[in-house]
């Protein structure tokens, strides 16, 4: 099998192998650690964590890195609202994002940069950037010098005037071009501050990743990936700047970018306000759900994030985990389908692989003889292994409620007889019945519909 990803350099869909036969290398764009995150920033670690997965499965090994950064306006702001240091602030939610991420079942990454601890780094980058006439300094501020850089657009694919009126640059008298952007900025005696030829002052956003990069993985990654928000101006500004510090060098072979969520017909967003954060979610719903949810749609594709969606995705596992509590006594270890795997293989296709699920779900269901049961037993658990479903044991996930109110998931099952019932798959429609029963929830069909009791 050959992986294919959608390179947005070339907007093509390509066949994909490593620089270093073996271990392929890819960076994440991390959050910016001032608050907890909403679930939209959840996506790109989520789908590019199966990736990782897929990547150390077809390769054999995978160094990957999510950042952390850690210098940053919004973090100064929060500081200073609450009177301590910043390291008070971006500890406190940078463990926060690491636990909201473990709760969804994100594998942690293998290198977690973190941008006070490149600060050295970042200016000798920026060194590098003046000696070769691509920035310059100018009272107290250094910046890129967008002209000197004639491939500047190439991955956003927008003319300069589009590019000018859709960034949001700050007009200020010691710009040589007005979309020239900051890579150092002077600090004031009450901000965050590091000394550097250029008085002191603390690092823009952009070089942050590029210094990052540079420093962990040298001049060329193969996987760039980040949220489809960021393509314009951050990646491209790092490219730009990457490239010209490395004397012309490919920055990122592989530019993988993620669609938005959205939330009540626009993008979620902390400046609009329309956010659910991932802290209060892992809260009120179970966190695999959370998860089926984000990799339900095509990673590239936007997402609308509602309750429904999150309903929808519970009752789908409450089926996954009631065929494995039916082959609760059929021994099997997990394998993953070759279908799967193609699935996956085609630009990351978590839709198609979900579907596969529900295909051997549907299959095991229907099973009979032992060995065809313990064959797709094995499937299942394996197809959940490859999206990170179905990891824990099925009386665990239908234990989630047992101390509090579970009549949404009894409902569901309910639901979902009604569903047997009408397609004439009697089994399915008995099975649930007893499923039920053994829970001691009781089932009466009237005409006004089923009702039910705990026993």
């Amino acid at each position: 099998m050959t992986l294919r990803l959608h390179n947005n350099l070339t907007r093509q869909v390509e066949p994909f192998a490593p620089l270093v036969p073996g271990c392929p290398t890819m960076y994440l764009c991390g959050p910016t650690v001032y608050n907890y995150v909403h679930i939209g920033n959840a996506r790109g670690p989520v789908v590019f964590g199966v990736l990782a997965a897929l990547l150390r499965r077809r390769f054999g090994g995978l160094r990957y890195a999510r950042n952390i950064t850690d210098i940053d306006d919004k973090i100064n702001a929060a500081a200073k609202e609450l009177g301590v240091p910043i390291s008070t602030i971006t500890d406190k939610y940078a463990a926060a994002y690491l636990e909201d991420m473990a709760g969804l079942g994100v594998v942690p990454q293998d290198l977690q940069p973190e941008a006070t601890a490149h600060v050295p780094h970042i200016i000798a980058m920026i060194e590098r950037l003046i000696e070769t006439g691509h920035a310059y300094a100018a009272e107290g501020h250094v910046l890129f010098a967008v002209a000197t850089f004639a491939d500047y657009g190439k991955l956003s694919r927008r003319d300069p005037e589009e590019m000018l009126a859709g960034a949001r640059v700050e007009v200020a008298p010691y710009k040589r071009d007005a979309g020239d952007f900051v890579l150092w900025k002077p600090s004031s005696d009450d901000l965050p501050g590091w000394e550097s030829p250029w008085g002191r002052g603390r690092p823009g956003w952009h070089i942050e990743c590029s210094a990052m990069i540079e420093a962990i993985f040298g001049e060329t990654i193969d996987i760039h990936a980040g949220g489809v928000d960021l393509q314009f101006p951050h990646h491209e500004n790092e490219i730009a700047q990457s490239e010209c510090a490395h004397g012309g060098k490919i920055f990122a072979r592989f530019w993988l970018h993620n669609g938005m969520l959205n939330f009540g017909g626009a993008k979620m967003s902390k400046s609009v306000g329309n956010v659910e954060r991932v802290h209060e979610l892992l809260k009120q719903h179970p966190p695999e759900a959370l998860r089926y949810a984000l990799i339900s749609a095509h990673y590239r594709q936007p997402l609308e994030w509602s309750d429904a969606l999150i309903e929808q995705s519970v009752r789908t596992l409450d089926r996954l985990y009631g065929t494995l509590r039916d082959l609760v006594d059929i021994q099997a270890e997990a394998e993953i389908p070759a279908v799967v795997e193609a699935a996956l293989d085609d630009d990351l296709n978590t839709p198609q692989a979900l579907a596969e699920l529900a295909r051997i779900a549907g299959e095991a269901r229907k099973a009979v003889t032992p060995d065809e049961k313990a064959r797709l037993k094995s499937e299942l658990l394996g197809a959940g292994l490859a999206l990170g479903l179905l990891q824990q044991e099925a009386a665990d996930w239908f234990g989630r409620g047992a101390s509090g109110d579970d009549d949404a998931r009894i409902q569901s099952l309910i639901d979902e007889r009604n569903e047997a019932k009408k397609s004439r798959d009697f089994a399915r429609s008995d099975a649930i019945r007893d499923r039920l029963a053994a829970e001691g929830v009781l089932l009466e069909d009237t005409a006004q519909g089923v009702r039910w009791k705990r026993a």
